[in-house]
């Protein structure tokens, strides 16, 4: 890209090509909530790159704002992220430093960055990604529950999507972990407790912050909770996984299959799932599947 197109397109970037390897992106987490959270080494980035990608102005100037820190923001929200990757990239390219944050968390999970860091990777750029706060992996450590774990960023609002996750939690030993508005959070988890029946669940709000509230237990004491109580603030959801640890061969997926199939669910998601769940070859999974199906026939 010449020089004279890209300055017409982003005025007023500095051009440091005589010290081009100076450039590189840093990816930044910030506080979920307080801004006691922030790292020192987060706060050392922030004062020394030349510009900040960031969500939301307003609210990325209020953290800088605490910290007594002034950079050049620029704007890099989800429907703009495709677009403004390659300027970015070539901000850096001409030799200087930018840091990737977003409204509250680690950038790229669940909020945008993961088309920016790709793409600078892609074209070498350097790319050095900073630990910190994450509001899946808080709630998941205050839950007490452990093992494997799934994360599903939101849960998804297509009923054909939802339905297939909550089918994989039925099959799945792994504890599931998603974000949830406080308008559907009890639809939800209802929505979940009609399919999987009773299962221990914790629902996190306000971390970090002054109301934080973990409110655990099974599904239809955590649902009556939540109902006399009006939910608000950012939500995430821990589902447990099954506690059914059971042999998997053709057996088992018989019967999974059968249980799936009970309860209205077609045979691609019941495929779909269970080759993912258990790691068969789809074509074993498929003629099992169709076995089932047979048999069902026959007695009907």
């Amino acid at each position: 890209m010449q020089d004279g197109i890209y300055h017409n397109k982003m005025p007023g970037i500095k051009d440091k090509r005589e010290n081009i390897e100076r450039g590189r992106l840093y990816i930044v987490p910030t506080p979920i909530g307080n801004f006691g959270d922030i790292s020192l080494r987060a706060l050392d980035t922030l004062k020394k790159v030349d510009y900040i990608v960031c969500e939301d102005t307003r609210r990325t100037r209020k953290l800088l704002s605490h910290f007594n820190i002034t950079k050049p923001l620029i704007t890099y929200e989800k429907f703009s992220e495709a677009r403004k990757a390659d300027h970015i990239i070539e901000i850096i390219k001409l030799g200087n430093t930018v840091a990737l944050v977003s409204d509250a968390g680690m950038p790229g999970i669940s909020d945008p960055g993961s088309i920016l860091i790709s793409k600078a990777r892609s074209m070498g750029v350097r790319v050095e990604a900073l630990p910190g706060p994450s509001a899946f992996v808080t709630a998941l450590a205050g839950s007490g529950y452990t093992g494997p774990f799934r994360f599903l960023e939101f849960f998804p609002r297509k009923k054909s999507y939802s339905m297939r996750e909550i089918a994989r939690m039925a099959v799945s030993t792994d504890t599931t972990v998603f974000y949830e508005s406080p308008r559907r959070v009890v639809r939800t988890l209802k929505t979940i407790r009609d399919v999987l029946g009773e299962r221990d669940v914790c629902v996190a709000r306000e971390m970090t912050k002054i109301y934080e509230e973990y409110i655990s237990g099974p599904l239809s004491e955590v649902i009556l909770k939540l109902e006399e109580t009006p939910v608000k603030g950012e939500i995430t959801v821990i589902v447990k996984g099954s506690d059914k640890v059971e042999e998997i061969d053709d057996s088992f997926i018989i019967n999974k299959a059968t249980e799936l199939l009970a309860k209205g669910f077609t045979k691609r998601d019941i495929i779909d799932i269970l080759v993912r769940e258990v790691g068969f070859p789809r074509s074993r999974i498929y003629d099992l599947l169709i076995s089932v199906l047979v048999t069902d026939k026959g007695s009907g």
